[in-house]
């Protein structure tokens, strides 16, 4: 029984389905992120420092796996476009069932908009408070939260402009 339990919530938080939005999960809005150190694709180390409170940026918390991450992607086209040189797109790649090499091979047929790192021991997933995949975090300039979701409704547009206009 507790087998199956688990199996469901597993299957909610990989499939995709709507467990959370905007605002309910990850850090609270207005707190200052604290950056870590995680791996490009390569394996070399990226400071997220390099991002955070320089000007805003989107942390999408993403897998190749993800059907509700696929969703949003085009959403984050359309704001790496619209956005170009205003804020930065990172896409970060979690550490479950992936491997540096099958992202690259899957990356190559389907794109994302902007960089993607690996989290390879999840330090990016607790620092920032991902608690799934499509787990979307925006900055503002500060590094402070302006925004949190998760699924394939969110507003992406709307997140981005909101650290852009924030004082």
């Amino acid at each position: 029984m507790i087998r199956k339990v688990l199996a469901f919530a597993f299957a909610l938080v990989v499939l995709g389905a709507p467990v959370a939005h905007a605002q309910d999960v990850g850090l609270p809005i207005g707190t200052v992120a604290k950056p870590v150190v995680i791996e490009d694709l390569e394996g070399a180390a990226v400071d997220l420092a390099q991002y955070v409170g320089k000007k805003p940026v989107l942390f999408e918390f993403w897998a190749t796996w993800c059907p509700v991450c696929e969703a949003l992607t085009p959403k984050l086209a359309a704001a790496s476009k619209k956005y170009a040189g205003k804020a930065e797109i990172v896409v970060i790649a979690v550490a479950v069932n992936e491997t540096p090499r099958s992202i690259k091979r899957h990356l190559t047929k389907h794109p994302v908009p902007g960089r993607v790192l690996w989290d390879v021991d999840g330090r990016a997933s607790r620092a920032f408070g991902a608690l799934s995949t499509s787990y979307v975090l925006v900055l503002d300039k500060r590094g402070r939260v302006v925004y949190t979701g998760t699924g394939d409704d969110q507003n992406i547009d709307a997140a981005i402009n909101r650290a852009i206009l924030a004082k």
